[in-house]
């Protein structure tokens, strides 16, 4: 699909239009911060908190601040289940979709993911892209912090699933991206079953064969302050597994004609 031409906003000057989709688990002390930095940066956008259950009493935080936010701003929902980032998102879509938003965005509740950075993927979304993903990897794109081991690896998964999907997006498995709502409307969220991180390449590899347009704009990523990473061997095992099996499929569709 060609890329649309610029056309009247999308999202408005403040973020209005958009939605928000922050998944928590165990983030009782970051998402105060990061809802605050959000509704400061941007004052449009509705936030929707996706909480796990969380023993540390997350959601119960998450609550407060949607009762004190007089804008009706900031929603909640509470799942009963731990069962991964790709679930939360995907719980969380289905939400804003039931709603009036043109963009739907995911952002990290422990601030690696700048709100005041946000605009860039909003102005990607205006310009007529159809997925913004805000990238560590393109020009002007920065790492904060981060162990060089994490680095190291996120650079080869990010090497190997180009490789093997034959996707030019540098930053495939970035968690900072806005959708525009027909791209999620279009791409099956119902098939999605990638549960870890490994969802970000699905949903980037869905919009593509799905003829959409993705934009990378880079964005500062700082290595969080407070509480543990959710990352675990399971989640790169995934990765490995399901990226090779959509290379080969992709490479086997095309051979057919069916690409």
């Amino acid at each position: 699909m060609a890329s649309r031409q610029p056309e009247s906003r999308i999202v408005g000057s403040n973020g209005e239009n958009a939605l928000v989709v922050i998944p928590t688990f165990n983030e009782r002390d970051n998402l105060p911060l990061i809802v605050e930095r959000l509704l400061s940066s941007q004052t449009g956008v509705h936030v929707l908190v996706v909480d796990d259950s969380s023993p540390d009493g997350t959601g119960d935080i998450a609550d407060r601040l949607a009762a004190d936010d007089a804008a009706g701003r900031i929603h909640v929902m509470h799942r009963t289940a731990k069962d991964g980032l790709g679930k939360a998102y995907l719980a969380g879509f289905t939400w804003g979709l039931g709603r009036d938003y043109a963009v739907i965005v995911e952002m990290d509740a422990d601030g690696s993911h700048a709100p005041e950075q946000l605009h860039r993927l909003f102005d990607g979304i205006n310009s007529g892209a159809d997925l913004v993903i805000g990238s560590r990897y393109v020009p002007g794109g920065e790492l904060v912090n981060w162990p060089k081991r994490r680095e190291v690896l996120s650079k080869g998964a990010n090497t190997y699933a180009r490789l093997a999907l034959g996707a030019k997006v540098k930053d495939i498995t970035a968690g900072y991206r806005a959708f525009r709502r027909e791209v999620l409307e279009k791409i099956g969220l119902t098939e999605v079953e990638s549960a870890g991180y490994c969802f970000q390449i699905d949903l980037a590899w869905r919009s593509l064969q799905n003829g959409f347009t993705i934009l990378e704009v880079p964005i500062t990523f700082t290595e969080r302050e407070i509480g543990e990473s959710k990352m675990d061997g399971g989640v790169i095992a995934e990765s490995f597994i399901n990226v090779a099996r959509w290379g080969i499929q992709g490479r086997l569709d095309r051979l057919r004609g069916k690409k």
